[in-house]
């Protein structure tokens, strides 16, 4: 398997967004009678588009807003919302940086020490509104953050790293034990990043309920450029989805697969589900949204490491309110909102009842699937060709 790239050395080929197309089969089905739910745990949910956990996309507004329309915001317990009392302010701040100045306020930004306190006011903030409550934090802070956190009355816990294994070596510190943390905590957890087939299967093994797939495919991360890996979404997620199919099948226990990242439209996140998705996390798509705290401008989660950032701030915009984006109408012609409809609309057309079924679609090669006809649009940046 794979093509020679020097003496005794070969590579896989692999695929992202831009490089396939989905083919619809001989049966469509009315849109309005698909099935567009996910469920992770015990738990239902009418979203699967989940707001990943950067601070430009999520606070507890956002949060809120996002558990009233059926689905999940996951808010970043690393963040701005817990190392200030006003976090407002900051986030002010950072949006009127100029750009070349953007990266190292981001930087000091984060040296401010995180307040156990506020972490507890957050999810509490959530709770109150009577919509579930999902946070993140890096392995380092797992443990006590979820102690905190499942006083509070979170319902879900995120582990997040750049990349994550259950083999961490490290004589610095002492490594997070993900099996050890997912018996002992209450809520469900959710663990990333990943991108291969057998750490897929050994995150699994841990007692996860979801896993997060993608490496440096995001819009404001830069981890590919930096550091050089990373995996393309599309074989990445079919990779994962190829895992949990053999898991469940052994263990008989159902591990959903969320790709994070990579998702520039509703036709990108089509794609995804199509690969093996049972969710997908996306961040510049929020972004966007009037609510998002960023005010227009997204940067990555890495982005504040005070000696290697592997991220950017990138100005997105403001184009609609989070209603529009995941519900419409849509008011822009480029795919970023009404994305839920871009979703039901897709399994219709390719006769797929609900999410499972859309895991079994053709999928083709066709590098000329966005520019095929297109150069209208592309000259006049417009729709497809922005």
């Amino acid at each position: 398997m794979g093509e020679w790239i020097g003496i005794q050395r070969k590579a896989r080929r692999c695929y992202g967004f831009d490089e396939i197309a989905l083919v619809p089969g001989e049966v469509t089905i009315n849109p309005n009678e698909v099935d567009t739910t996910w469920q992770i745990a015990d738990k239902k949910f009418r979203v699967p588009i989940i707001a990943a956990a950067m601070d430009g996309v999520v606070d507890v507004k956002f949060a809120i807003e996002m558990g009233r329309l059926g689905g999940l915001g996951v808010l970043n317990l690393d963040g701005v919302q817990t190392r200030y009392d006003d976090p407002e302010k900051v986030l002010n701040e950072v949006a009127k940086a100029p750009p070349e100045e953007a990266t190292k306020l981001v930087q000091s930004v984060y040296l401010k020490p995180i307040k156990d306190n506020l972490i507890a006011k957050r999810i509490k903030e959530i709770k109150s509104k009577k919509v579930p409550a999902i946070v993140s934090c890096i392995p380092q802070h797992a443990e006590k953050y979820a102690n905190i956190a499942e006083e509070a009355g979170c319902d879900f816990f995120v582990v997040q790293s750049t990349v994550t294994s259950t083999k961490h070596i490290s004589k610095e510190y002492k490594a997070l034990d993900l099996t050890k943390f997912c018996k002992s905590t209450k809520m469900p957890v959710i663990i990333g990043n990943s991108v291969t087939y057998d750490v897929t299967l050994d995150l699994m093994d841990t007692g996860a309920a979801g896993l997060l797939i993608g490496i440096g495919p995001g819009a404001a991360c830069t981890t590919r450029g930096v550091l050089g890996i990373g995996v393309p979404q599309v074989t990445a997620t079919i990779d994962a989805a190829a895992a949990r199919d053999f898991y469940y099948k052994k263990k008989g226990r159902y591990v959903s697969v969320i790709t994070d990242g990579g998702m520039q439209s509703g036709g990108d996140i089509c794609k995804a589900f199509a690969c093996g998705a049972d969710a997908v996390m996306v961040g510049s798509a929020f972004a966007r949204a009037f609510e998002a705290p960023g005010k227009g401008y997204h940067w990555g989660m890495a982005t504040p490491h005070v000696n290697l950032p592997r991220g950017t701030r990138i100005k997105v915009g403001t184009t609609g309110t989070l209603e529009e984006i995941l519900f419409g109408p849509a008011r822009v012609d480029d795919g970023s909102q009404n994305l839920m409809g871009a979703l039901a609309t897709s399994l219709g057309s390719l006769g797929a009842k609900n999410i499972k079924e859309m895991h079994k679609v053709e999928i083709i090669i066709a590098p000329s699937i966005k520019t095929e006809g297109k150069l209208l649009q592309t000259f006049q940046r417009v729709g497809m060709g922005k």
